[in-house]
This record gives C-alpha cells, structure tokens and sequence, in this order.
C-alpha cells in the first residue's frame, strides 16, 4: 500500500498516516511544472505522520483529465485512494529531494515555522500515460524524518 512512500523516523519504519488540511480543484498554478493534459486539478494538502509523530506536509495535484478527488474518504495512502476509487494505477514516479522553505499555509501542528528551510521532496507520477498526471510537493522535518530510497 505504501510501496512509494519514502520517509522513515530517524531511528527507522514508522506507520505512514495523514490528515487531510484542504482539498479543492482549481486552475492549475503557473509556478507548477507541466503535468498532465487540463488546466485543472485537484489540489489535497496533507500533513503526514509516521506512527504518532508529525513529519512532513504535502500539496499534491492530480490532473483534472485524470480524475476529481475530494476530501470525503479519502484514504491516508493516496495511490490506493487513485486506484479504488478513480481507477488510477500510478506505475512509476520521479523523486527530486532538496531544501525549500516551509509553506505559509502550514498549520500550527507542524512543528517547523513557515519559513523555515527543510527537507523538500518534488514528485512527477505517471500512470499509463506518457505524461505525468500527478506533481506533488513535500517538505519534511529533518530533525524527525528521513528520505530513504532502497534498491533492489
């Protein structure tokens, strides 16, 4: 269920979960790369936990061609969310990981301030599509959490 989620406690593992902040569709922002086919998309913002601990944020955007998403039932893993319920198989994604700063629209639960430099995840997904039809965005507290990728 979790097979794309790449943040872990420092001390490792960690259960992912999420709670919803806001989603709406809406016109696609001009400071987002290209993804997908409509000048639309559904916007979920989320703040991320691994066990009880709070980690991270997301704003993903997903593709108003590909599928409307909206906050009722919407499942902590978005991918089995796009899968069950919009028909969605995300088969691969890219991952660019750096610093950015703290959105001003984090809530108060975050423990870092808006702002303030962190670890910053940026995410292109792709389903059956030669495009991407998801871009998603990640700041994560590095004093809590890890980006971890394994190969095998």
């Amino acid at each position: 269920v979790y097979a794309m989620f790449r943040l872990e406690l420092t001390e490792g593992g960690g259960l992912p979960r999420a709670d919803v902040i806001h989603v709406t569709s809406q016109t696609k922002p001009r400071d987002l790369p290209q993804f997908g086919t409509s000048n639309f998309a559904s916007r979920i913002r989320r703040l991320r936990y691994l066990n009880e601990t709070i980690v991270a944020l997301e704003e993903i955007w997903l593709d108003a061609d590909a599928g409307s998403v909206i906050a009722d039932g919407l499942s902590d893993s978005l991918y089995h969310h796009y899968r069950t319920k919009l028909g969605l198989w995300i088969a691969r994604a890219e991952d660019q990981v750096g610093i950015a700063d703290v959105p001003q629209w984090s809530p108060k639960e975050f423990p870092l301030s808006p702002g303030t430099t962190t670890g910053f995840v940026e995410r292109r997904s792709w389903s059956d599509k030669p495009a991407p039809i998801e871009y998603s965005r990640t700041w994560f507290d590095t004093n809590r959490c890890r980006y971890v990728q394994r190969l095998k």
